[in-house]
């Protein structure tokens, strides 16, 4: 219940549409419950059942408000009757009784109208909010879940809220108003049987309540299933042509099917108990009528306690209950099987955000003299990957990073641009922690290239624009070309307005990665930040890629992480790392007269 709670806050801005359908929900249970309280008095005059009243009654206070209310529908009756006759006054009762559900009817109509609003705008801005809460994360937090688990958080289980917690909106106002009027009616009419049919509510609900224990555990075990399945899906997807080049189809399909297996067996046991809760709350309705026809039976036939008209009358709005107590057991079964979904989105959306911007941020719109790494340490897990590390990059220098995989390469990549922050120590941006800045302004000064081209299912123009509000036709070709793309871009059928396909795959590696270059350059930050971006390509994409590279990083600051050394033996300074520590630092030239550890890592590769 804490996250059916939790979920409804964000009904909070659609209050006014929430207060129209309790108005309207209020309409529907009392011409709902009015219709067949205006038969009694029809009944006892049409078939004389009691004596007919000819004057009008008087009000005689609040303690005689039941009497006063069914003598002056009498009276009504009496004068139809002795006005109209018989025979007309039976077509005025029925017609009484359908411009009442007609009323019902269109209050239900509207009830639901306003609802709709509200439901659908929670929908829209619970995926909204788990959306943007994705998009803040970390990328640590993704390096501990699936992606596809996340994507069934966001799709399939925001999608079950609507069919389980939304969908209880609906029934929260107008099941319970319903019963509550009709109650209120069956007590006016005898507080006797009402009393007993009190009996068999705690019946009914202990049975129904003894059913749906389990149903959260089944829904949270499917919810897993399907986040599993869907990561199954999108890694087979995505490994396509490794699984077909290995023969792996039979390997991968039988873990496909092995979860699709178990996700049925989980459906058929959540199913099979939520399809219980219908029949069997109809079951002991009809058996609590049952009960009731024999025990009101003899207040009227033997007791002559109430009269016939009100039994029928009080059986009738018996069965009215029947349908809103069946939804509302419906619901609490709605709710124990949402609990899972919203226990899995809120789980996101409440995850604490480790890399925050702080409260009171400095300024940094520009990069002038030099970035600083002072004395930082680093781990993803238990051993430290960086320690005591210190360096300083000078403003336009080009410094490369080479080493051993492991060696802490990327990670220097990765805290520099703040997708992680260091444990210990700090690096500075002209003497500026850069803890102390925003994200936005951090990385406004950075382009990053990384060792695979990321690009997106949309036109070339609108991926080189990635980074930037607005560009000019001329600055969009100017960037292309400094990029080596421009070439193959106007051959395409398109030009720049061609769609490139999901993640680029209409390009070859060579074409999507200088793509990545031109929208770097578009971008024109003082820093760039290239992590092994032609260690992926063949010899001849990587000549034209490590052209657009060096045309990019002229005038400009960069840290070049390399696996080929021979892309980058014009590096101002060649930083060496062994374990996270630096063991050597120079200029090409130097390093290899020194004949140390850069000296083995070039004797171990070939150069053209």
């Amino acid at each position: 219940m804490n996250y059916f709670k939790k979920i409804l806050l964000f009904a909070k801005p659609y209050r006014k549409y929430a207060v129209l359908n309790i108005i309207f929900n209020i309409f529907y249970a009392l011409f709902g419950t009015l219709a067949f309280l205006a038969l009694m008095p029809m009944l006892d005059v049409l078939f004389g059942i009691k004596d007919a009243v000819t004057e009008p009654p008087v009000f005689e206070g609040i303690s005689k408000m039941k009497e006063f209310i069914f003598d002056y529908m009498n009276y009504g009756a009496t004068t139809i009757r002795n006005e109209y006759g018989e025979g007309k006054t039976l077509i005025f009762v029925c017609g009484l009784i359908i411009v009442m559900f007609l009323l019902k009817n269109i209050s239900s109509y509207f009830a639901m109208f306003f609802i709709t609003f509200l439901r659908n705008g929670v929908l829209r801005d619970l995926r909204d909010a788990t959306a943007k809460k994705i998009i803040e994360l970390p990328i640590s937090y993704f390096s501990e879940k699936r992606k596809g688990d996340v994507m069934a958080r966001i799709t399939t289980d925001i999608q079950e809220i609507q069919w389980t917690f939304l969908a209880v909106l609906e029934l929260v106002v107008r099941e319970p108003l319903t019963i509550l009027i009709t109650l209120i009616i069956m007590i006016t009419l005898s507080a006797k049987l009402t009393l007993f049919v009190f009996i068999f509510l705690p019946i009914s609900g202990i049975c129904i309540s003894m059913i749906g224990k389990k149903l959260k555990k089944h829904s949270d075990r499917a919810q897993k299933e399907q986040g599993h399945f869907l990561s199954l899906i999108e890694e087979t997807l995505t490994g396509l042509r490794v699984i077909k080049g290995y023969n792996a189809e039979k390997k991968i399909s039988s873990k496909i099917f092995t979860s699709t297996s178990k996700l049925n067996k989980i459906l058929n046991s959540l199913l099979n108990r939520q399809n219980i809760a219908s029949p069997l709350s109809e079951f002991l309705g009809v058996a609590s009528v049952a009960v009731i026809l024999w025990f009101g039976g003899q207040m009227v036939l033997i007791e002559k306690s109430m009269e016939a008209s009100a039994f029928i009358v009080y059986i009738t709005l018996t069965y009215q209950i029947l349908a809103p107590a069946k939804q509302i057991s419906k619901a609490s079964y709605n709710i124990k099987k949402g609990n899972a979904a919203a226990e899995r989105i809120l789980e996101v959306l409440e995850t604490k955000n480790t890399i925050v911007d702080p409260e009171k941020p400095k300024e940094l719109n520009s990069f002038k003299n030099e970035i600083t790494f002072e004395n930082i340490s680093f781990k993803y897990d238990e051993e430290y990957v960086l320690e005591d590390f210190s360096l300083t990059i000078p403003k336009g220098k080009t410094v490369a990073l080479v080493g051993q995989s492991g060696s802490g390469k990327s990670t220097l990549a990765n805290l520099i641009t703040r997708f992680y922050d260091v444990n210990k120590g700090a690096i500075k941006i002209d003497g500026t922690d850069i803890r102390d800045v925003t994200q936005h302004d951090l990385r406004n000064l950075m382009g990053i290239v990384n060792q695979k081209a990321i690009l997106f299912n949309d036109t070339i123009k609108n991926n080189i624009m990635l980074g930037v509000d607005e560009a000019t036709d001329e600055e969009i070709i100017h960037a292309a070309k400094i990029a080596n793309a421009h070439e193959f871009i106007i051959k395409r059928p398109n030009g720049y307005d061609d769609n490139i396909g999901d993640a680029g795959d209409q390009l070859s590696g060579g074409q999507q990665q200088r793509l990545s270059i031109a929208r770097a350059v578009l971008k024109n930050p003082p820093i760039m930040v290239l992590d092994e971006a032609t260690s992926a390509l063949d010899t001849e994409s990587e000549k034209a890629v490590q052209e657009a590279l060096e045309n990019m990083m002229k005038n400009r600051t960069s840290i070049v992480i390399a696996h080929r050394l021979s892309t980058i033996q014009n590096a101002d300074i060649i930083v060496v790392l062994r374990n996270g520590k630096i063991v050597e630092k120079g200029s090409h030239q130097e390093l290899i007269a020194h004949q140390g550890e850069y000296h083995k890592l070039v004797n171990m590769q070939s150069f053209d």
